[in-house]
């Protein structure tokens, strides 16, 4: 353990892998809708990349821009297969010698691999900087002035970030979502400061409930190499850039942009209490048969026992209405609005 999950269970957190929870899963839930939550992002990782060459490398090689990502902003980006499917979805911030990529923990140690085989003669170092940077998920409606209370410089817009002198960096997500990265060893002090300015403690799976109702998914090892960027809704949310260079897969994602063949989408949907969801299950629907409609992506608990999902699933699927989970008679899906228009 490190000195920061030692303090976190010393909070009463009960970590599991890359997980953790204070309290059982319907009251982190309502948490999550009625409270300004605090939550170790523990289920996250850190990709730093330093050195002089770090913007061209990462510029060729993801679906963002870099060479012009300003020093106070932040993009989502993504790491897609020559086949257009995405192997890796994250944040990046620039940082004074390079840039910052977090993502899925679970993922983090094979991409982290895959994109050092492109480094070559590239003047750059890639390194897990999990161990030395603690993530900290601030989302409700008090939300920014907690992280301020805490220390904070409050960024002027969403996707915009600042960096304090004590080291605590704010990326605005949204007016009412914050990511906080500090260095490890402030962690524990970054944390109480945010429960004492009124945030209510919380664990991963109620940071990922605010995920899935700001329409912002996440790739983990269940969907790799599942999805092009559309299906995901990343060109709506701002990740993905038609005007830059070539990347590995941007000939299909450009196709799938400029041809109209997109058929798929990912949209929020609701599932029964006692159902049983994980990211990478099947979606049936009628016009399908036996052949799946879609998948589910990301899946957090509610607070009546269900949960909520973004699930990728065919637009004529999603548009009957009648979607089943794990098998044509599975339980039914309800469908629930995003914070966006798909277009």
């Amino acid at each position: 353990m490190t000195v920061w999950t030692e303090h976190l269970a010393a909070l009463g957190a009960t970590l599991g892998d890359a997980a953790l929870h204070f309290a059982d899963a319907a009251s982190e839930a309502r948490a999550a809708s009625t409270a300004t939550i605090a939550v170790p992002l523990l289920h996250l990782g850190t990709i730093r990349s330093v050195g002089p060459d770090s913007a061209a490398f990462l510029h060729n090689l993801v679906s963002n821009e870099v060479k012009q990502l300003a020093a106070d902003t932040a993009e989502w980006n993504s790491f897609n297969s020559p086949k257009g499917r995405m192997i890796a979805s994250f944040l990046m911030w620039p940082e004074a010698e390079g840039h910052a990529l977090v993502l899925a923990a679970d993922i983090l140690p094979p991409f982290l691999k895959k994109l050092s085989m492109y480094v070559l003669r590239s003047k750059v170092k890639l390194t897990n900087a999990s161990a030395e940077l603690a993530l900290i998920g601030v989302a409700g409606a008090d939300a920014a002035a907690v992280v301020q209370a805490a220390g904070a410089t409050l960024p002027a817009a969403d996707m915009k970030q600042t960096l304090a002198a004590s080291g605590l960096r704010c990326i605005r997500l949204a007016e009412t979502r914050y990511l906080l990265a500090v260095p490890l060893e402030a962690a524990p002090a970054a944390y109480d400061a945010l429960l004492a300015a009124g945030a209510t403690r919380a664990g991963t799976a109620a940071w990922q409930l605010t995920m899935i109702r700001a329409g912002l998914p996440l790739i983990t090892t269940a969907t790799q190499e599942e999805f092009v960027a559309q299906m995901l809704n990343y060109e709506l949310i701002g990740g993905v850039s038609f005007h830059k260079g070539c990347y590995p897969g941007q000939e299909i994602v450009a196709r799938t942009q400029y041809l109209g063949k997109l058929k798929k989408r990912t949209y929020r949907v609701a599932l029964p209490a006692g159902t049983v969801a994980a990211a990478g299950m099947d979606v049936y629907a009628p016009d399908f048969g036996e052949q799946s409609a879609g998948k589910l992506v990301n899946v957090a608990p509610t607070a009546d026992g269900g949960s909520e999902a973004l699930a990728v699933i065919q637009s004529s699927s999603a548009e009957a209405g009648e979607l089943r989970l794990g098998a044509p008679d599975g339980p039914r899906l309800s469908m629930l609005d995003l914070p966006y228009a798909l277009g």
